[in-house]
């Protein structure tokens, strides 16, 4: 149970620490200039797939079904990400 409590602290670490790269860019840069909000809905999406990948990793224990559920689960976070960022699907969810 350890090994699974220590790959859990591992991955929410790593997506906490993605959420204070654009906090520090703030502090040099004018280029960066997120919100509240933009910080909340970014640790819900870190925060969320880091849960289900581990989650996957957990729960399933054929090694190629394991793989394609954490590629599908990265997958759909970086279309997510790529509609709330620029919209490239003109959804209402990115805001067009």
């Amino acid at each position: 149970m350890t090994a699974n409590n220590n790959r859990l602290t591992i991955i929410l670490s790593a997506a906490g620490l993605l959420l204070l790269l654009p906090l520090v860019a703030m502090q040099f840069t004018s280029e960066v200039n997120w919100t509240l909000s933009d910080f909340v809905i970014a640790g819900i999406l870190l925060f969320g797939t880091g849960g289900l990948i581990e989650l996957a990793i957990r729960k399933i224990n054929q090694v190629s079904l394991r793989v394609w559920v954490i590629l599908g689960i990265l997958l759909v976070l970086f279309l997510v990400w790529a509609e709330l960022a620029v919209g490239i699907f003109g959804t209402p969810f990115a805001g067009s």
